[in-house]
């Protein structure tokens, strides 16, 4: 196997559909998935370098292990469930912190995904099989979040990271909404996290050897519900 160049990571709350967007995209196809248990990774080339791509677990009993898997990670794919209020709540309280072990000049992308479950039925063609549609708008659940609830928690993470708004990607840029079932926008977000990503891995290959998971070097991350900007 090729030694990964750089890090990309998800995190986010159990059942939001983190490891279907990563099936989505690396295979192909989606499948309905069983949760996962503590972490598990892809290998993507893009260019020069081999960037891997990490999905962690959600559920509480594993949250710890994600300070882990996030150590000098380049990108950081924050995602939730659009028809749950609660999952981007939970990105706030308990996975932001998370990322303290990340690159200091990690990127972050709020994704919001399972679009096709609700009410707001108003997708593309699927993006992956042309000429279909990306969804049917027919019984759909009513959609609890929304494009400025990403924003604005995209904006509070720049201020938990002290980080300038005209330094980073603007939040429009950074904020998603995506279907892992039907392949809408999928594509779309990975590819621009890694064009995102890749002067970062330059500029850490330039500093030194790249950060990698070391399980023995583990230490819990200390969970807090304060929630960043407390």
């Amino acid at each position: 196997m090729k030694k990964p160049d750089g890090k990309v990571v998800l995190l986010g709350d159990m059942n939001v559909g983190k490891t279907s967007l990563l099936h989505r995209y690396m295979e192909r196809r989606f499948q309905e998935t069983v949760s996962t248990v503590g972490g598990a990774f892809y290998l993507k080339q893009w260019g020069q370098y081999n960037i891997s791509i990490w999905d962690t677990a959600g559920r509480e009993q594993f949250h710890g292990l994600g300070s882990m898997y996030c150590r000098g990670a380049a990108a950081v794919i924050l995602t939730y469930d659009v028809n749950s209020l609660q999952s981007l709540t939970e990105l706030e309280e308990r996975f932001l912190a998370l990322t303290d072990s990340a690159s200091a000049d990690c990127i972050f992308a709020i994704v919001g995904n399972k679009v096709d479950l609700s009410d707001d039925c108003t997708l593309a063609p699927d993006e992956n099989r042309p000429g279909k549609s990306g969804a049917s708008c027919g019984s759909k659940v009513r959609k609890q979040v929304h494009a400025e609830d990403a924003i604005a928690l995209y904006k509070k993470i720049l201020k938990y990271k002290m980080l300038d708004e005209k330094d980073v990607p603007a939040a429009e840029k950074m904020c998603f909404e995506t279907s892992a079932k039907t392949g809408y926008k999928v594509d779309y977000l990975f590819e621009t996290v890694f064009d995102m990503v890749v002067p970062i891995i330059g500029r850490q290959k330039a500093e030194g050897p790249p950060q990698t998971v070391d399980i023995t070097d583990y230490k819990p991350a200390k969970r807090t519900k304060s929630g960043c900007c407390a």
